[in-house]
């Protein structure tokens, strides 16, 4: 851990590519609301407080949980110590790489459903391989040989771990988790567009009740849940980092009315939009802030 430490305190306070496929690392003074890709996120240093749909999860050093499908998030670090920082590493998963490895493996057969998100301790054989992974950092002509067999053995941990259902699920195209992504992305997609679920249910083959809670199951909120937290995760981004007010922000983001842009984006940061935002305008305050800064793929 302390080698693993010492790599990722090259990161930049983003998500930064560290030149091996897929694998990224960040030293992060502040954690972001964002939008979590499907992954792998270990946590090396500090704890992390996530907050996804009904779910509140607590992340401490050596610990991981996957991702299984695009999902907006709240989060905040909190520090072991003084003058330390976050530091954490991720694996950005692909299904094709999941399902050869299920391929060569007895499997006994997964869950119809993913389980909710979760906090799994890493194993040492985990830490091991992810450390193995990191060295190749400093070796660059060793990357194509050696990443793909190091980025398989990290899968196989996972996959025999408790979270390894949420892998399995990725990798099969007929599973639900699967057929749900489609209407994930569309979501994204058009997350300022008002929408009605029947259409949604019609694009993953299933009536409109077993849509509504499989989405939830997956995603640990409802389809206008997730609509609404990507809404005012760009909202607060563009608040922060543009100059203009709440309400033409509001509309750009799809809401009608300002008035329930601002119930509702105070429902969730626990202040109105002008009042959270004057947080972020003091150097002082960027440190304890939950500043957006580390959105793993940016909104449309």
């Amino acid at each position: 851990m302390d080698e693993l430490r010492a790599i990722v305190m090259r990161a930049e306070n983003t998500w930064t590519e560290t030149g091996i496929p897929r694998l990224r690392m960040v030293r992060g003074e502040a954690c972001s609301d964002q939008v979590y890709e499907p992954m792998i996120h270990l946590v090396l240093q500090g704890t992390k407080i996530l907050s996804i749909g009904d779910q509140i999860l607590q992340f401490e050093p050596a610990t991981y949980f996957v991702v299984p499908v695009d999902v907006p998030a709240i989060g905040q670090i909190c520090y072991d110590k003084p003058d330390t920082c976050y530091l954490a590493l991720s694996l950005t998963l692909d299904p094709a790489v999941i399902a050869g490895v299920l391929a060569e493996q007895e499997d006994d057969g997964a869950s119809a459903l993913a389980p909710r998100f979760s906090v799994s301790t890493a194993t040492p054989d985990l830490i091991d391989a992810c450390l193995r992974m990191m060295r190749l950092i400093d070796r660059p002509k060793e990357v194509a040989m050696l990443a793909p067999m190091i980025e398989r053995e990290i899968l196989f941990r996972v996959l025999q771990g408790p979270q390894g259902d949420m892998l399995r699920q990725i990798a099969r195209p007929e599973s639900r988790l699967s057929r749900m992504r489609s209407a994930i992305d569309w979501i994204r997609a058009h997350y300022t567009e008002p929408f009605r679920v029947e259409p949604l249910a019609a694009m993953t083959g299933m009536s409109v009740s077993v849509f509504y809670r499989h989405f939830k199951a997956i995603t640990a909120m409802t389809p206008i849940q997730y609509q609404k937290k990507l809404r005012l995760l760009k909202a607060r981004r563009l608040l922060i980092f543009e100059p203009r007010d709440a309400a033409a922000i509001a509309f750009s983001v799809g809401y009608e009315s300002a008035s329930q842009f601002s119930r509702e984006y105070a429902r969730m940061y626990g202040l109105p939009p002008v009042r959270d935002v004057a947080r972020f305008k003091t150097p002082a305050a960027r440190r304890t802030a939950a500043i957006p800064l580390m959105e793993s793929a940016e909104l449309a």
